[in-house]
């Protein structure tokens, strides 16, 4: 577990600030130190290791809402503009497509008062690959979704970029109608199924699949015990079994707590359908019948024993594994409140998950009850199971379920478990800091020494932090912040990150613009081989000369890297071995 800024953490919840204030604790005598290379915009531009995309045009709220690394396009909605912008260079030959809202939507949107904070626009939330030549796109419309076709061309180098004609249609189910309201949307062949805001008012908030061969369905209406005000993250499409009837769709949120009164009001989630899903027959028509959540718990202990939560996911991020069956999910969460500010990356397992899933389910008796393990009898096939699938080969559509298994279903859709991260302590902590945590991107880096993990990490006052995780023993890990680089002219909240570790390029969003940046500037660790040791970045090396990028290579000994321990006194006897004094932006490792 890593401690960033302070030593100590705060137990967040419902409890007076007096008590609140109390109950601070040290978890542990470690502090960080700053990074070892701090980059303002200025000097990262100087750097020639990045480049910074706006446009001339009114808009804002930059997302970059695809990257299709077999066109080498990037796909970008902001305020009224969808852009493609190409991976290699976001600047070179931008593809533009201007998308307002129609003027009379936009003046009925402004007199029903909605226009105070620049709601009353064309927010694109949504793109998505729906064959070769052709993705599918939505908008807010002004507070009437709206979405479309856009033809692409078969391959990037014929720079087309256009909306079909007369393939605008209503978004509605498909993208939020309020641009603030986060929302989650994936196609998986040719079907959509999203998280999304459904009416005007923000009251009714669901999972919906629409397009494509198979029926439309979504999450019981109105039934807080399914969803309760949730806000999505993100998805990841899992093959559980050779069978592909089990093949599901896992959804991260988080939402208002029915728990408990004395719980956090907020919670995170993950929920799982099966995507065969076809809804009930009699009871739960048109509705999912394999829909199950769990809570995501992020905690960190302190050492008088109390758990102090992080419980507001932010940002996700998916890291493939030699099994494709169980990849990682990262996290972000911040703490809620405004007395204590806190992020956590927390790293789970889909062993764990799948574990918590058929595990329990949780029950309560009515109102003013606590949540408890239900005991009675559990239908067969067990409630969430893909008809079809491994488990029950023999019902060929959830249309054959049982009635008693849709009632079970209907009222019991939350598992009692919760999902614990890997070695049940976060991976990063952040405690005491004047800034939280957005967004994550992760990379997979080999070095001379081992691989290790790289976080890329997005804050709320506009910077990026390189992070690289160090094992130690006895199952813990040490964060060493290798870089923070200011991505953008003016401070903005970074959005989100996407990485490219083919082209070794970060890509990443904020309101007033793109940024595309190396992983790397293994220059700016300094001059000599103790410099490049020192800095114990995995992407680079002193190859004799310089600190530059390093490539494994059997032929390539002469390289000099020690990640795992920074040594510079081993590894560059013959070189230069003095490093670089502090000069307040510069410091040794």
């Amino acid at each position: 577990m890593l401690l960033l800024k302070g030593g100590f953490t705060m137990l967040i919840s419902v409890l007076p600030l007096l008590l609140l204030l109390l109950l601070t604790l040290p978890l542990n005598g470690w502090t960080s130190r700053p990074p070892r290379v701090y980059l303002s915009y200025r000097d990262l531009m100087e750097s020639r290791s990045a480049r910074s995309f706006t446009f001339g045009f009114n808009t804002s709220d930059y997302r970059i809402l695809l990257l299709d690394q077999d066109q080498d396009r990037m796909y970008v909605g902001s305020r009224d503009y969808l852009l493609s912008l190409d991976l290699g260079n976001i600047n070179r030959e931008p593809l533009i497509i201007h998308w307002p809202a129609p003027l009379n939507r936009h003046k009925e949107c402004l007199m029903a008062g909605k226009g105070r904070a620049d709601e009353c626009y064309n927010y694109l939330r949504l793109i998505q690959p729906l064959n070769r030549t052709h993705l599918y796109a939505c908008g807010t419309g002004a507070y009437q979704p709206q979405c479309a076709l856009i033809y692409r061309g078969w391959r990037s180098e014929d720079y087309v970029f256009r909306i079909v004609s007369g393939s605008i249609e209503s978004g509605k189910g498909r993208s939020p109608y309020d641009p603030k309201q986060e929302n989650m949307a994936t196609i998986i062949d040719g079907v959509l199924y999203a998280g999304v805001q459904v009416d005007y008012m923000g009251t009714d908030s669901a999972l919906f699949r629409t397009m494509g061969n198979k029926p439309p369905i979504r999450t019981e209406q109105y039934d807080s015990r399914w969803l309760n005000e949730p806000l999505f993250v993100g998805s990841l499409v899992v093959s559980e079994s050779s069978f592909k009837e089990d093949d599901k769709l896992y959804i991260l949120f988080r939402e208002r707590s029915l728990e408990g009164e004395n719980g956090p009001a907020v919670l995170s989630r993950i929920a799982r359908i099966c995507l065969n899903d076809e809804g009930g027959l009699r009871s739960l028509v048109g509705k999912w019948t394999s829909f199950l959540k769990a809570r995501l718990v992020c905690s960190v202990i302190g050492q008088d024993g109390v758990e102090t939560a992080f419980d507001q996911l932010r940002d996700i991020f998916i890291q493939q594994t030699q099994d494709k069956h169980n990849p990682l999910i990262y996290g972000v969460f911040t703490t809620l409140g405004s007395v204590f500010r806190g992020s956590a990356v927390c790293v789970y397992s889909l062993a764990d998950i799948r574990a918590v899933f058929n595990g329990p389910f949780a029950h309560k008796e009515g109102h003013g009850y606590q949540m408890t393990s239900y005991s009675g009898k559990t239908p067969f096939p067990r409630p969430g199971a893909c008809a079809g699938g491994f488990s029950v080969p023999g019902i060929r559509s959830s249309k054959h379920f049982g009635e008693d298994v849709l009632r079970f279903v209907r009222t019991h859709p939350l598992m009692y478990s919760s999902v614990y991260p890997v070695n049940r302590r976060p991976l990063l902590l952040l405690s005491d800091a004047t800034y939280t945590y957005t967004s994550i991107a992760v990379d997979s880096v080999p070095a001379a020494d081992g691989e290790y993990t790289v976080l890329f990490l997005g804050t709320d006052r506009g910077t990026i932090q390189k992070v690289m995780i160090l094992p130690r023993a006895t199952e813990e890990t040490e964060g060493l912040i290798l870089e923070e680089v200011e991505v953008f002219r003016t401070s903005s909240p970074i959005k989100n990150i996407k990485i490219s570790s083919k082209r070794h390029q970060l890509y990443v969003s904020s309101d007033v613009g793109v940024t595309q940046l190396s992983l790397h500037r293994c220059s700016g660790y300094g001059d000599s081989c103790a410099d490049c040791c020192l800095a114990r970045d995995p992407y680079c090396a002193w190859d004799g000369k310089a600190c530059a990028r390093y490539t494994p290579s059997p032929t390539r000994r002469s390289r000099r890297q020690d990640v795992k321990n920074g040594d510079p006194h081993r590894q560059c006897r013959g070189y230069n071995t003095q490093s670089k004094c502090a000069d307040g932006r510069v410091g040794t490792s």
